[in-house]
């Protein structure tokens, strides 16, 4: 499967994402939707919790973010997402990160972001993770979950839903940390 970046440094350059049901990449709509409503990144650190394919960090990067860490637990992800960063040649802006993204938070309490981008299987959203990734957003940080658009924006501990959209079977709840 191949994914296109949409915008940015990287705009129409083509990825690789992971064959199989593992990973679901957003969908370029939404995914085009959620960098415009983030609006400018320059000088932003980003956390792609849920890597997947890459994607997200990478368009993250491509619209001016500074640094994305991107954490994965499947192995096959990983080495696309390994390839996709050697095809882009953003080692230097991003790190890829093999674990659980719970297991990540639990080692790393004090590293924080400027947006965190949560894009968890649809079948198991981990809102316990989630609500544990709150304490990695700095203070009027932005937190973005996609989630299964024929239900509420979940309540996280920690933060404010600010926005939520809908894209077919899929939404974006925007939440701030105050």
């Amino acid at each position: 499967m191949r994914i296109r970046v949409i915008s940015g440094t990287f705009g129409g350059r083509v990825i690789d994402a992971p064959q199989g049901f593992t990973t679901h990449p957003m969908s370029e709509r939404m995914r085009n939707a959620l960098f415009n409503k983030l609006g400018n990144l320059e000088g932003k650190t980003v956390l792609d919790p849920f890597a997947g394919s890459g994607a997200i960090s990478l368009e993250a990067i491509s619209r001016g973010a500074e640094h994305v860490t991107a954490i994965e637990k499947d192995r096959i992800a990983q080495k696309v997402i390994a390839k996709n960063m050697a095809t882009l040649g953003v080692k230097g802006q991003m790190k890829l990160i093999a674990a659980f993204a719970a297991t990540w938070s639990n080692n790393n309490p004090d590293v924080q972001f400027d947006v965190i981008i949560c894009d968890p299987p649809y079948n198991d959203l981990q809102l316990s993770t989630i609500g544990k990734l709150t304490r990695h957003l700095k203070k009027d940080g932005l937190m973005v979950l996609s989630h299964p658009g024929r239900e509420p924006a979940p309540t996280v501990n920690g933060v404010v839903v600010v926005d939520t959209k809908r894209y077919g079977n899929a939404a974006l709840a925007i939440y701030h940390k105050a």
